[in-house]
């Protein structure tokens, strides 16, 4: 579960980059392709740039809610096995017991 999760995560990145990529913020981009000739009265400019717009944010809730769902995935299958090695390495360790204060000798 956990892999297809991560799988997901990164095919999801990678189209989100393809798209952020192909916009123009200045209103060019895949929507100033289709400003000109016949296929303006077919698509039309702002439903291309809608569709690019609600795609860029589908797939970024998407990698937000993946993200959140592994997150829960890892606690789960970490909560069955050991803990982190750094915790271990921590809980077996013991302080040095701290020197006893030495006498200090009153000054001449």
């Amino acid at each position: 579960m956990f892999t297809v999760l991560i799988s997901l995560i990164v095919l999801f990145s990678a189209l989100l980059i393809i798209l952020i990529l192909v916009q123009n913020p200045k209103g060019g981009g895949i929507s100033g392709e289709f400003s000109s000739g016949g296929a303006t009265q077919m698509f039309g400019v702002q439903k291309t740039g809608d569709l690019v717009e609600q795609l860029t944010w589908g797939f970024s809730i998407s990698i937000l809610v993946l993200v959140l769902l592994t997150n829960f995935t890892l606690s789960s299958v970490n909560s069955d096995a050991t803990q982190s090695v750094n915790v271990e390495k921590a809980a077996g360790k013991t302080l040095p017991a701290s020197p006893a204060p030495s006498p200090v000798a009153p000054a001449k």
